[in-house]
């Protein structure tokens, strides 16, 4: 491939991988606990819901660490990227016991603010395992950017693989507990996350300490403080979408259960074909973050168009394959018509949302990694909000459809405000980025 797309490929490829497995665990650990009945599918979906409002919190330690050491390194500055380790490490460890432990300590006042009766109490005894072994989720997190962070992408897959492979073998085992073992249950399934996270975090630590890169003393506040202004981005990124998501969700529920439900098939259909975007923004953002450090703009440049390219061809090999195969994927799912129809409703309007949402995804990884991302981010909230705006007021004459066409909308208002706020900023590099704001607030 010309260009950058050879680069952006290889990088992205295990990436996806590594992201499609991250959906497998969440598919595997429900259906062992869907036997045990509905509180404790509830209690399980929570745990995941409250886990991934946390991943916010994580992304700026990990995403900042990701761009930091690949700016580093881009720079043959090895001094800066064995600090910048050490300060993902610290940042870690303080992370994790300021999540963990009020937690803890809150678990059941979590759990009875979304749920009540035995769901409620189910996952608070989830929360009693999973909360005290944070820490490993975090850890893996950060091993595996700073992998990335060094151009490595295909050992973070394997890892996430390994970890999954390891979830299959123990969710069965712990949850209901055949022949002489114990039927945990919900717990169970705590459990079973914590040992195969356990066990993959070891290897990957075994991984590390044949990479482990030189840190000199002193500079690691500044370094911390650097990660964090570079990351901050990232989760209000993701955090932003996240709520947006259960906005949708809410104005969906206004038409009835059969269109939740249909959402939910669609939506799950969605992410698959959509991770691929996201894969293709790490990509993107690791190259940006190394090209930057290495001083090369015109570079930088290039590759905002190599990765525009790529994006603008998933976008619409997304877009052919959710209008055209809406029908058979979703019965797959559902047998129940209402429901389906809905289902299939919203994936082909999905055809109008993903070619732009392809390119505000892929194009924030190079905005991102060359230190554009807080107007990034102001551009992504300015139109997420026009999102929820034209959904809520073109479901009044188009029915739940126009919470789709809204979706469709709110992507090309960020794709157009992107190249407003963002699209002819000059990327900084080398001498004058480590003058300026380099990377969004280092100083």
């Amino acid at each position: 491939m010309r260009g950058h797309r050879g680069r952006l490929v290889a990088l992205a490829a295990p990436v996806y991988g590594e992201l499609l497995s991250g959906v497998i665990a969440t598919v595997i650990g429900t259906f062992w606990v869907a036997g045990l009945g509905g509180a404790a599918v509830a209690a399980v979906t929570l745990a995941g819901t409250v886990e991934n409002l946390l991943l916010g919190l994580v992304l700026v330690v990990s995403s900042g660490t990701t761009v930091r050491l690949a700016h580093a390194l881009g720079a043959g500055d090895v001094a800066a990227a064995g600090r910048t380790a050490r300060a993902a490490w610290r940042l870690c460890a303080v992370g994790s016991v300021a999540l963990a432990l009020p937690g803890f300590l809150l678990r059941e006042q979590i759990a009875g603010a979304f749920l009540d009766g035995r769901a409620a109490a189910l996952a608070a005894g989830y929360f009693a395992v999973a909360f005290p072994a944070f820490g490993l989720f975090f850890a893996q997190r950060v091993a595996d950017e700073l992998f990335k962070g060094a151009g490595d992408t295909r050992t973070p897959m394997r890892i996430a693989l390994l970890s999954n492979a390891l979830l299959l073998a123990l969710d069965p085992l712990l949850v209901l507990g055949p022949g002489p073992l114990p039927a945990l249950g919900v717990p169970g399934a705590a459990l079973a996350l914590t040992l195969a996270r356990a066990l993959a975090l070891a290897v990957t630590v075994l991984l590390r300490r044949r990479r482990r890169l030189p840190a000199p003393a002193g500079g690691t506040a500044a370094d911390a403080r650097r990660i964090l202004a570079t990351g901050a981005p990232f989760g209000l990124d993701f955090t932003a979408r996240m709520g947006v998501g259960t906005a949708q969700l809410g104005l969906v529920a206004a038409f009835g259960v059969p269109a939740v439900a249909g959402y939910g098939v669609g939506y799950r259909v969605l992410l698959i074909v959509t991770m691929s975007f996201y894969a293709l923004r790490q990509a993107a953002a690791i190259e940006a973050a190394r090209l930057t450090g290495a001083g090369d703009t015109g570079s930088v440049r290039a590759l905002g168009r190599d990765t525009a390219r790529l994006a603008a061809a998933l976008g619409a090999g997304a877009a052919v394959l959710c209008v055209a195969l809406a029908v058979p994927v979703t019965a797959l799912f559902t047998d129940d018509r209402a429901v389906a129809a809905h289902s299939v409703g919203f994936l082909r309007w999905a055809g109008l949302y993903l070619l732009p949402y392809a390119l505000v995804v892929a194009l924030g990884g190079v905005h991102q990694g060359s230190g554009a991302g807080r107007p990034l981010v102001a551009a992504v909230l300015l139109g997420l909000t026009v999102q929820l705006a034209a959904g809520a007021a073109l479901s009044g004459p188009l029915g739940v459809d126009g919470l789709w066409v809204g979706m469709a909308v709110g992507a090309a208002v960020q794709l157009g405000l992107i190249r407003l706020f963002v699209g002819r900023r000059r990327p900084r590099t080398g001498a004058s980025a480590d003058r300026g704001r380099m990377l969004e607030g280092v100083r």
